[in-house]
């Protein structure tokens, strides 16, 4: 393949990514997104790897890898529940951390191209940057996954002096990167280089771990801008225009997104950084003046939520993490495809932040069919709860709780959440009286016209859906 027959691959990959990112922005149109997306990879592949870059003689194990690659790929598409996807996608960005870095150092030891003056200290410098970036986000992405599938506990690692270690370890990066430059030849340079990745691995593990539970879904979409970061800082070592312009896609979409996360939990980025908040959820809730609500709890039988349900002509159903845990997602689609044929209006409320990542609660909607039109976000649906005879919340917490709204005291509160208690009946289902993953207790509870729905949450909605069906 040409140069310039590449080029214009390039080009045509590029506008696919960018159609891609535009799909994915409305459910209706996701899976054609995905399709471009797809498309415009496969696109950039084959410029690539046909391209006037690669020798012939390398052809055979780009293609070698490609296949374990895409072995390995289609294996995890197949094994991986829907429920673990967050992780899954923590886990995909430390790959693009770790390939930057790899890239990094393989890009400094390559002789067969010699630069002087101006060239080699940008060459330099990328090098130097890119290995940063991607050492980060390669650790904090292995954290994240590990906290995601609670392989390490939700609650923050603070150290005492954490933010002057971090000074610090900045400084000493800044030091040695100055020390790489001036380095007269490659094995000379190579001891900063390495002593820089090693403090930015550490970097990334004490700022993700210093990160509460309920910041998580912040942490994925800030990870995936860092992910972007990285691969364009590949392309820049790589002199690849296509991976400076996907990474640049990723970093900038990425950065928007854990903006809008941050506005939805009234929260701001530094904040976020610099950890704190979220206990890991599951802990009792707190005990003392301030954080017990007026009122008694009133726990309902399945057979109670499903006459409440079919004696109700509107309901809101309001998802979250339990009901991923649980995989109640097709007999929640199973009880919203009953009652609307017996008339009743049933939509989703969905909170930007439900689930452990971005769009968690949608994709599980959507894999049960549940129909796009009916699925609503917060803004859309928050002022239709009043005139809402039953608002039902499945496994989630911090996402409905009055505090933010009622109590200036509260840790989440000036958080933007669903506000359920302002329908006639409100139905919270959960396995016991904890807390919510920010460690929060929640007076929606106590509320007189909530009621509580114990146990698992894919077991008692499959007896509602027998006592609607009967």
């Amino acid at each position: 393949m040409s140069q310039s027959l590449a080029t214009v691959a390039y080009l045509g990959a590029a506008i696919l990514f960018i159609l891609s990112l535009g799909g994915l922005s409305n459910p209706e149109t996701s899976r054609r997104g995905n399709l471009f997306g797809m498309v415009g990879m496969a696109l950039a592949v084959l410029a690539t790897v046909f391209g006037p870059r690669v020798s012939p003689a390398g052809i055979p194990w780009i293609i070698g890898a490609l296949l374990v690659g895409g072995s390995v790929g289609l294996y995890a598409a197949k094994v991986v529940k829907m429920t673990q996807m967050p992780e899954l996608v923590a886990l995909m960005h430390s790959l693009v951390g770790l390939a930057a870095c790899l890239v990094g150092f393989a890009s400094y030891v390559d002789t067969s191209v010699q630069l002087t003056g101006a060239e080699k200290l940008i060459h330099e410098v990328e090098i130097y940057i890119g290995i940063l970036i991607g050492a980060v986000t390669f650790s904090g992405s292995l954290v994240a996954f590990g906290k995601l599938n609670g392989k390490i506990g939700g609650k923050p690692l603070l150290l005492p002096g954490r933010h002057w270690l971090n000074l610090a370890g900045l400084l000493v990066v800044i030091w040695f990167g100055r020390e790489f430059i001036h380095a007269p030849t490659v094995a000379e340079g190579m001891t900063p280089l390495i002593v820089m990745t090693v403090i930015s691995l550490l970097f990334g593990i004490h700022m993700v771990m210093a990160i509460g539970g309920a910041d998580m879904p912040v942490v994925v979409s800030m990870l995936n801008s860092y992910s972007g970061w990285a691969a364009a800082a590949t392309g820049f070592m790589l002199s690849n225009d296509l991976l400076i312009v996907t990474g640049a896609l990723v970093g900038s979409s990425g950065a928007i997104l854990s903006y809008i996360m941050c506005s939805a939990m009234n929260r701001n980025f530094i904040s976020v950084i610099a950890g704190g908040f979220g206990s890991g959820g599951g802990a009792p809730a707190k005990s003392g003046e301030a954080a017990q609500p007026q009122g008694e709890v009133v726990a309902v039988s399945a057979v109670e939520t499903a006459e409440l349900l079919r004696e109700a002509k509107s309901v809101i159903i309001v998802p979250g993490y339990g009901m991923a845990v649980a995989q109640a997602q097709h007999t929640v689609y199973e009880i919203t495809k009953t009652l609307r044929d017996k008339g009743v209006n049933v939509r989703f409320g969905i909170h930007p932040v439900a689930g452990r990542m971005p769009g968690h609660m949608n994709v599980l909607l959507a894999e049960a069919k549940v129909p796009y039109d009916i699925v609503m976000e917060m803004d859309e649906i928050n002022d239709d709860f009043p005139d809402t005879d039953v608002a039902m919340v499945i496994g989630a917490n911090d996402i409905v709780n009055p505090s933010a709204m009622e109590d200036p005291a509260s840790p989440i509160a000036g958080m933007p959440v669903l506000e359920v208690w302002k329908a006639k009946t409100s139905i919270v289902m959960k396995r016991s009286m904890a807390s919510g993953y920010a460690g929060v207790d929640n007076p929606l509870f106590y509320k007189e016209n909530n009621r509580m729905l114990f146990g698992d949450a894919k077991k008692m909605l499959d007896e509602v859906l027998t006592v609607l069906k009967s």
